[in-house]
């Protein structure tokens, strides 16, 4: 009797970054390489392709990672509630935050694993640390 060997079919995942590496082999190495930060991060960390990126989860969402044409984001939705020490973060809404990547030397002088670790924590606390910026008030709630 013949067995067959089966391969699993890519995940949506697997497709998109592939599309990245078509269209920029730079941009894909530099996607690949934090979305193996974030996979590390959480021992129960599981992503997958939503909003045009790859959001990630650990019994809550956490982060997304977007490509862009000049740039990578890792996105956090309730970014405005980390302590933002490194002045990383950018953005102004009600809860998102983004930290844009241009390089893999990005990925230490903006300190994306120390942010991928607190937004890893505040899943299992239930929420971050609201610290405001130097020179923004405080939401009011």
């Amino acid at each position: 009797m013949i067995q067959w060997a089966m391969t699993p079919a890519p995940t949506l995942v697997e497709h998109w970054l592939e599309d990245i590496r078509m269209a920029d082999p730079e941009r894909h190495a530099l996607v690949e390489r934090l979305r193996r930060m974030v996979l590390k991060s959480h021992p129960a960390v599981r992503e997958e392709l939503k909003y045009g990126g790859i959001l990630f989860s650990a019994g809550a969402p956490v982060c997304g990672i977007f490509s862009y044409d000049s740039h990578v984001s890792l996105e956090f939705g309730r970014g405005a509630e980390m302590v933002d020490k490194h002045h990383a973060l950018e953005g102004e809404g009600k809860m998102r935050r983004h930290i844009k990547i241009l390089s893999g030397n990005d990925l230490f002088k903006k300190n994306i694993g120390e942010y991928l670790a607190m937004a890893f924590g505040a899943v299992g606390r239930g929420k971050a640390r609201h610290v405001p910026s130097a020179g923004k008030a405080p939401p009011r709630g």
